[in-house]
């Protein structure tokens, strides 16, 4: 668990995630009906907000650095999650192309910053 993080909100990754995550929240409101509850919609906002969870869930379980690295682990899965959803979505036409792209490289920038994260530390 890093030391000199006071909070879960003091990663960049957390925050980028988070307002990613709320992006996704905001743009999946606007899809079809079919896709609200249990479509694409549900799925990809569950996904976006599972990285912060997963991050906060960790870092908040005052864990060691094995168990935080678990978290962080689990937060990197949904990371891929969204990106496969946002492709879904794409390709569905529920999201526009700049607006997937745009998400798309995001992601996978979380995706970098939690693979950086969970790599084991040495003392």
């Amino acid at each position: 668990m890093p030391g000199l993080v006071k909070s879960v909100y003091d990663f960049e990754v957390f925050k980028l995630a988070y307002a990613a995550s709320l992006e996704i929240h905001r743009l999946s409101k606007a899809m079809s009906k079919g896709e609200q509850y249990g479509g694409i919609a549900d799925q990809i906002r569950r996904a976006s907000k599972s990285i912060c969870a997963n991050l906060a869930e960790g870092f908040g379980k005052n864990s060691s650095s094995a168990e935080f690295r678990r978290f962080v682990l689990m937060a990197l899965g949904s990371a891929r999650e969204v990106d496969l959803w946002l492709k879904y979505a794409h390709d569905l036409d529920e999201i526009k192309q700049i607006d997937t792209v745009r998400l798309r490289e995001q992601y996978g920038r979380i995706a970098r910053m939690l693979q950086g994260l969970a790599k084991p530390r040495v003392a």
